[in-house]
């Protein structure tokens, strides 16, 4: 159901964003200062994925990938077993993968083709954002999440 979600979600991303790829030919390769800039807004959110500012950090790190056409962030879905209580729990986990994998393509150009590497960042990165997450509301815990923290591997990774 959340992946169809999830789907549902980037399709529609895609969809309003086309009008802005064509834009984006227009920009070039990112340059150093973008990319510092980019990592600042990063770890600003990182920092504090539920202030007042995140939703503009974040807003503006997705928008400068969709402009530049050297870099290239690879949607993980891996975290399928969001937190039900408060919805917004799971967009934001999602938001702190894609933050997470973003860095990671940034500061790590010599492993662009890696992307075991950067879906691990979005993992690292998404369960760094649920520790905060239940500090605001702790109803919100969920196992599957809390054994990944711990270091169990759910059965269906076991073969990857």
């Amino acid at each position: 159901m959340f992946l169809r979600t999830i789907s549902v979600a980037l399709m529609g991303c895609t969809l309003l964003l086309v009008p802005i790829a064509a834009a984006a030919a227009d920009h070039g390769p990112s340059t150093p200062e973008e990319r510092k800039q980019a990592l600042e807004y990063i770890h600003e959110w990182q920092g504090d994925p539920l202030g007042a500012h995140a939703k503009d950090q974040f807003a503006r790190v997705l928008k400068w990938f969709v402009d530049v056409p050297d870099l290239t962030v690879h949607a993980c879905t891996i975290l399928d077993k969001l937190p039900k209580g408060d919805k917004k729990d799971g967009a934001t986990i999602f938001g702190g993968e894609f933050l997470a994998q973003a860095a990671f393509v940034i500061e790590n150009p010599d492993k662009k083709d890696d992307r075991l590497a950067e879906y691990q960042a979005g993992v690292e990165g998404g369960l760094r954002v649920y520790e905060p997450l239940l500090k605001a509301n702790p109803r919100d815990r969920e196992p599957y999440l809390d054994d990944l923290i711990h270091g169990a591997r759910p059965e269906r990774w076991r073969n990857l």
